[in-house]
């Protein structure tokens, strides 16, 4: 079984964030370097990152809430289509704060200087993913980093 992540002191929480894939796979890297910095200006801790190429079996894992649903599928198709960069930040209020900063979930809706905002144009290939709650974080950072975190 995956190995659990760390426990977070009181007040912290963790969150993932999972870059989606991005043409061409160049892109992957600048928009890291960008979201990176402003995560780190923001006050969050970087604990894990890992450049990958999901199998299809762990996409469905990651979307399993979703199965069943229409647009499952393409959820699966479009993670597994090219490089992917999961990554690990902690701090304060991590998963709002995070959340925030990507933006809503339509690229349509998101406000410039948000990622969706700044990079993404299409719904179905939406660029990137943070969990939604502690218990979605735990299980997702289970899922992307079964070795465990720094």
């Amino acid at each position: 079984s995956p190995a659990r992540p760390r426990r977070m002191p009181s007040g912290l929480t963790r969150t993932s964030v999972v870059s989606r894939a991005m043409r061409p796979p160049s892109l992957v890297g600048r928009a890291w370097k960008s979201a990176r910095h402003v995560l780190e200006r923001r006050g969050f801790e970087l604990r894990g990152a890992r450049l990958l190429k999901i199998p299809r079996s762990l996409a469905q894992q990651h979307y399993a809430e979703h199965k069943g649903k229409p647009f499952f599928g393409d959820l699966v198709t479009f993670i597994t289509s090219g490089p992917v960069l999961a990554v690990a930040v902690r701090g304060e209020s991590a998963i709002s704060v995070v959340r925030t900063m990507m933006g809503a979930t339509n690229p349509l809706d998101s406000a410039p200087g948000t990622i969706r905002g700044d990079l993404a144009l299409e719904l179905s290939e939406n660029i990137v993913h943070g969990s939604d709650s502690k218990a979605s974080a735990r299980r997702e950072l289970a899922l992307f980093f079964p070795d465990g975190l720094v």
